[in-house]
């Protein structure tokens, strides 16, 4: 494209940094040197030739001259705006510079080419295509610069050369590419590149705006949200002072509140997002009211509070022997924990999987054996709080999972509740009588329970009133129950089971020696030098004023003996010190309120007729003594058949159909008058008929009592006995084994007769008890009628009771 033409002769112009392309006009500073010499030399060589003066405008970048230069014509020499001397120059077409010559005036001439930037015409499709995208790339960024007028000389613009080199004003452009375009001779393709630089830069502009954009809005929204914070303050601050408030009792600011709290992630980002609600919402506003109560309840939650444990095993369990006597299960079940949890935490390994080493148990065992109180003294073991949740007649599902919070006065459930209380993540919480949780159309607390006492799920505990997850899994968790069967099965298989069965007579003594006394001369304002009770009075309390598996009755008992004494002592009657003994008893308390059989008058023992039998049960205060009584009716009334009384369920009517039915088939062997069971009415009673009764234990004293009533053959009143009978005769196995033996202890029996497979089950009992009792294991009805039925007298007819 490029063609040479007569060799040119020019006075050099440098420009340090700055290119200028063909077709613009630049004002040049004369106070430069170099820009002043080559004026003057181009004004010098002027003189001889026509027209105005000419340069040779060169790019000089760093020191080095660019091998392309600008025929440029010094159009005015006046003073710039500033008032400095100053030349108008304007670029007429491009020069290749050649070598150096010389000329007049101080500046450095050269030889050059001009060089021909003609296109021919008319322009090429694709030529056009180019000029037209151009012009519209240019046109554009025109536009948002607001420069309407240049847009209109551009349009007009034909030329390939001029438009490509129009592109020497943009100020994006930097020098290097000023240069290319300088130093591109063919104006095709110095227009592709001029575009090319034009279009990255409209590009590089999109996205600053759109980024400019971005942050514009975040700072306007910011300082709207500012602004609108402030005028919010000034209306409240109008309101408070028109309603006569102080300042101080406009509620605390919750957002530095939640912000400075020591929250988990998740919880810190829903407590925010309810604070933005309360912003937004007005004081008048039921909506703000739960809010801030929602927002209390979790700030005041113990979220990353824990109490250390006290990992000395020997102490721990110093504490439990010293706090409660006996109950070695749960002692050693706690001591195993702790043991347990220290080598975990030794190694490491205090939390796996987001679980932490929790535990959950559920101490099942009469009234009064120490539950409630074993679980202050857990927690006084471990070094933990200690939190009672009292769930005996909760029926409503709310109570444990919390209410949701549209309800008017919602609150968290008790779990929850009971952590806020401790004030600590890993309390020792007593769910104190589970068993008597109920339901009713609210729901099923005991279901709500599943996930409380699971320890597979209890790390992401959700109350419905939080609605925030909450990690339970370092809580212990100790359930309190009378009777395990009133659990429902799915929450019992969730819990650790440990049985506390009632105490022995000698426990009973060291308990009210040790603890109960103390705490009851204290509350009679008597001091333990004035009075004191001896061992044989304890153990008389125990034995015959009360009857218990427990000791709320023996403390009862102890409490108004005490009661006593300080009063007589007011009316002058008892000197003090005084020391209680068994024989002060009676004229102190009344008399003994359960006397043994074996103490009675035989003509006043129960068993004194044949007929009567002692069992052995187990209710939810305990193993208690049972007596079973039958007779035969009149066969002239013609009432055949069996007849139950004593509030009996239907298994223990079963157990009494399967002994008729036993002694019917199998008498002869056994040497009865099965005849009479043919033909005349039994009748089997259970005395305390107001107290239901249910359970297969009894098989055997049923048939024990019909069989000595057939017989004539009186019961051993030194004999009691429980298992489960069979049509074969058979005696099965039953539960409740150690306390059933406990009762037999207390009322004063000798002899017990259990199954043979329940023989195992004696290793549970205490051995002071074993080493009072003589514990016959059978298999067969005929060993209990053995053991249990006294031999016959000689004279002794049978005399059969007839029923009325």
């Amino acid at each position: 494209m490029a063609s040479t033409s007569t060799p040119l002769t020019l006075p050099v112009l440098p420009l340090d940094d700055e290119v200028v392309l063909p077709g613009m006009v630049v004002p040049l500073d004369l106070s430069d040197s170099e820009v002043r010499a080559a004026v003057e030399a181009a004004q010098a060589a002027a003189r001889t030739t026509p027209g105005k003066p000419r340069v040779l405008l060169v790019p000089r970048i760093d020191g080095t001259y660019a091998g392309t230069g600008v025929l440029g014509t010094v159009e005015q020499v006046g003073r710039l705006a500033d008032g400095d001397p100053g030349a108008l120059i304007r670029g007429r077409g491009r020069v290749r510079i050649g070598a150096g010559t010389t000329g007049p005036g101080a500046a450095l001439w050269v030889e050059g080419t001009r060089v021909d930037e003609s296109v021919p015409e008319p322009l090429p499709g694709q030529v056009a295509e180019l000029v037209k995208e151009y012009k519209a790339l240019a046109t554009a960024w025109l536009r948002k610069r607001g420069a309407w007028q240049v847009v209109d000389r551009v349009q007009a613009i034909d030329d390939v050369s001029a438009l490509a080199d129009n592109s020497g004003y943009s100020p994006f452009l930097t020098t290097d590419q000023k240069v290319e375009l300088l130093e591109t001779a063919d104006p095709v393709a110095r227009l592709k590149l001029a575009t090319q630089q034009l279009r990255d830069h409209l590009a590089e502009q999109d996205v600053a705006e759109s980024i400019a954009k971005d942050v514009q809005e975040g700072v306007d929204k910011q300082q709207r949200e500012f602004l609108l914070r402030r005028q919010l303050e000034a209306v409240r601050k109008e309101l408070r002072e028109l309603n006569g408030e102080q300042e101080g009792e406009e509620s605390d600011d919750y957002r530095s509140r939640v912000e400075a709290a020591d929250l988990p992630e998740k919880v810190r980002e829903a407590a925010l997002k309810e604070v933005d609600k309360l912003e937004r919402s007005s004081d008048q506003s039921p909506e703000g009211s739960w809010i801030r109560t929602w927002l209390d309840t979790v700030l005041e939650m113990p979220w990353n509070e824990r109490t250390e444990d006290a990992y000395d095993i020997q102490g721990a369990q110093a504490v439990l022997d010293a706090e409660h006597s006996g109950l070695q299960d749960v002692k050693e079940r706690i001591t195993e924990y702790l043991a347990v949890r220290k080598r975990r935490t030794e190694r490491g390994l205090g939390v796996v999987g987001g679980r932490r080493g929790g535990a959950v148990l559920a101490l099942v065992g009469p009234p009064g054996v120490g539950k409630t109180s074993l679980g202050e003294s857990v927690a006084h073991a471990m070094g933990r709080k200690f939190v009672r949740v009292a769930l005996g007649g909760v029926r409503d599902e709310a109570e444990i999972r919390g209410h949701r919070r549209t309800y008017v006065g919602a609150l968290p459930g008790r779990v929850v509740r009971a952590i806020k209380e401790a004030g600590s993540m890993n309390p020792v919480v007593l769910l104190d009588e589970i068993d008597k949780v109920g339901s009713d159309f609210r729901g099923d607390p005991a279901a709500a329970l599943l996930e409380v006492l699971d320890p597979a799920q209890n790390h992401t505990f959700r109350d419905h009133y939080l609605e925030v997850e909450l990690d339970l899994s370092d809580v212990v968790f100790l359930a309190t129950a009378n009777v395990l069967e009133a659990i429902p099965e799915a929450l019992a298989d969730r819990m650790e089971i440990v049985r506390l069965d009632g105490y022995t007579e000698d426990e009973k003594v060291v308990i009210a020696r040790d603890h109960l006394l103390p705490r009851q001369l204290e509350r009679a304002g008597l001091e333990k030098e004035e009075v004191a009770i001896d061992e044989g009075a304890l153990r008389k309390l125990a034995g015959e004023y009360t009857r218990e598996a427990g000791v709320r009755n023996l403390e009862r008992s102890i409490a108004r003996l005490l009661r006593k004494v300080a009063a007589l002592h007011e009316l002058g009657e008892r000197e003090l010190p005084f020391t209680v003994r068994d024989e002060d008893l009676r004229s102190l308390i009344g008399r003994p309120h359960h006397v043994p059989e074996s103490a009675q008058d035989p003509a006043e023992r129960r068993t004194s007729v044949p007929g009567v039998a002692t069992g052995l049960a187990v209710t939810g205060a305990g193993g208690d003594v049972l007596y079973v009584e039958a007779s035969l009716a009149d066969p002239e009334t013609g009432a055949a058949g069996l007849t139950l009384t004593g509030q009996l369920g239907d298994v223990m009517k079963e157990s009494a159909q399967i002994a008729l039915s036993f002694l019917r088939s199998r008498g002869a062997e056994l040497e009865l008058p099965v005849g009479d069971l043919k033909d005349r009415g039994v009748h089997i009673h259970f005395p305390a008929g107001a107290v239901p009764k249910d359970g297969p234990s009894a098989g055997v004293t049923m048939t024990t009592a019909l069989a000595s009533l057939l017989s004539g053959r009186l019961v051993r009143t030194d004999v009691a006995m429980t298992g489960e009978v069979s049509l074969t005769g058979r005696v099965l196995p039953i539960g409740g084994v150690k306390q059933k033996l406990l009762a037999a202890h207390r009322a004063g029996v000798t002899t017990v007769i259990i199954p043979k497979r329940n023989e195992p089950d004696l290793d549970d009992v205490p051995a002071e008890v074993l080493d009072k009792l003589d514990v016959h294991a059978v298999t067969d009805v005929r060993q209990v009628l053995e053991l249990a039925l006294a031999p016959a007298t000689a004279d002794a007819a049978p005399e059969v009771p007839v029923a009325a």
